[in-house]
């Protein structure tokens, strides 16, 4: 190991720091179809965020590539093997219920607040300053870093398979976004639809669900939701019914009549698709009220599916798809997307992670099995295979070995649910900049990261580089 001190080169450049990413979260790098063109293929706020990010490598003397606004690269060293480092500039909607403005990067407490403060624009500047504070120190290098920059890492991971097909594999590298000390092992992930076809002849009923409408991705916890009956008779006590509802179960949400259509809206708690069981499901918390009125006869059939399946089960155990390893743990569901209308007919959107000795074929097929007697299918089936580095490889030995040098700790190995950039690599690990202990406000409101923490995760990032690349 070296005799640098990082903590003290990161203290120097430490004003540089929390301006360069407060500077960074106050874009808004969410995806926006309605502004997509060409060279920014997820619209113009994600695209902004990667010109700027490159434009500072540029600035501050490394080499830099846009490869089709799909993603870049901030590269330092020189060497034939690559070390990689990547990382995510894309953001999830900032959803409701702030207290601080979601892209104001505002410090206070010892806290920058904004949506990516901890995913993963933040962590992405404390990896940009360790590859600065290396290349500063003028340490010769015998492999490249390279920062590999992504843009669609909370929707498809369109990015990294566009970037992969045009630039070459790291040999081996990690991703700031997740924990500390290191994850070798996450889970398998796979996104879907439910498709609930429309009855024809349907039963005509005193009460029809017109609409529902719940979630904005699979990988959040729905934290707003929002159905339309058509009300012929009883309204009044649908209102007070869904009122002692609301108080019974503490959540906020409004009625509201307008002629003969009732509108009722519930509030959540969102959370990160991997952790369904930590959020409040307003879709499904609204489902739940809903299967305690007459229906019409689709309406009805959406309701019960989703009430006997997924209202109270985060394990899949209803639908008989549970499974669990001593690896990674249970297999979690995530309803993400609630949609219903009474022309089209339901949709759910699921994000399923699955352990990493799952089959997820017997999986698909359970879930198929017990869909199919309430007119749904599967659709739009995506999967992202588990991922596993064996605890004897140099790089997480490397890492292990930087993490205690710098705190004294014990670098135990972990796994997630969570599905971070590392898979994409043949040899990648999560390594950071979460430390045990500290609360994870990744995908909710008032999201933060801990500034002594930033700054803690740049000293250790910087020693990961220079131990990996030397």
């Amino acid at each position: 190991m070296t005799n640098i001190n990082w903590s003290e080169e990161v203290q120097k450049r430490e004003n540089e720091i929390l301006t360069s990413t407060q500077e960074f979260l106050k874009i808004k790098s969410v995806l926006d179809e309605t502004t997509v063109s060409e060279g920014a293929p997820f619209g113009e706020g994600i695209a902004q965020a990667l010109k700027h990010l490159l434009h500072k490598g540029e600035q501050d003397g490394f080499t830099v590539k846009n490869v089709d606004g799909y993603a870049g690269h901030i590269e330092l060293g020189q060497g034939e093997d690559v070390i990689g480092i990547l990382c995510h500039i894309d953001v999830v909607p900032e959803g409701d219920g702030w207290s601080v403005d979601p892209y104001g990067g505002e410090i206070k407490d010892g806290k920058i607040y904004a949506r990516g403060a901890i995913d993963d624009k933040g962590p992405t500047m404390a990896a940009y300053y360790a590859m600065k504070i290396v290349k500063d120190l003028g340490v010769p290098l015998n492999k490249r870093v390279r920062m590999i920059i992504g843009t669609d890492e909370e929707s498809n991971w369109q990015c990294v398979d566009h970037y992969f097909k045009h630039e070459e594999m790291p040999k081996m590298g990690f991703a700031p976004d997740a924990d500390f000390p290191i994850i070798n092992a996450e889970k398998g992930i796979a996104d879907f639809d439910l498709v609930q076809a429309p009855l024809k002849d349907a039963s005509p009923s005193s009460v029809t669900l017109t609409a529902l409408e719940s979630g904005r991705r699979y990988n959040m916890v729905p934290d707003f939701a929002k159905a339309m009956l058509n009300v012929q008779e009883g309204a009044e006590d649908i209102q007070e019914r869904f009122n002692s509802f609301l108080q019974g179960k503490q959540l906020q949400g409004k009625t509201s009549m307008d002629q003969k259509q009732l509108t009722l809206e519930l509030q959540g708690v969102s959370a990160h698709g991997s952790v369904p069981e930590k959020g409040k499901n307003a879709g499904l918390l609204l489902n739940a009220f809903l299967q305690t009125i007459q229906l019409d006869e689709q309406g009805k059939q959406y309701v019960d599916f989703v009430n006997r399946y997924l209202v109270g089960d985060t394990v899949g155990q209803a639908l008989e798809a549970s499974y669990r390893d001593d690896i990674t743990g249970d297999l979690t569901i995530n309803v993400g997307i609630l949609r219903y209308s009474q022309e089209e007919g339901g949709k759910l959107g699921l994000n399923t992670r699955y352990p990493v000795t799952a089959d997820i074929d017997k999986i698909v097929d359970s879930i198929k099995s017990h869909s199919a007697s309430f007119n749904m299918e599967i659709q739009n089936f995506s999967d992202s295979k588990p991922h596993h580095v064996d605890k004897n490889h140099p790089l997480i030995q490397t890492l292990q070995n930087v993490y205690t040098e710098q705190t004294g700790e014990e670098a135990t190995l972990l796994a997630i649910g969570g599905g971070t950039y590392a898979r994409a690599l043949d040899a990648g690990v999560a390594f950071g900049p979460l430390f045990e202990g500290r609360e994870e406000l990744a995908h909710e409101k008032d999201e933060y990261m801990v500034v002594e923490d930033l700054l803690r995760a740049t000293a250790i990032y910087a020693q990961a580089i220079l131990e990996l690349a030397k």
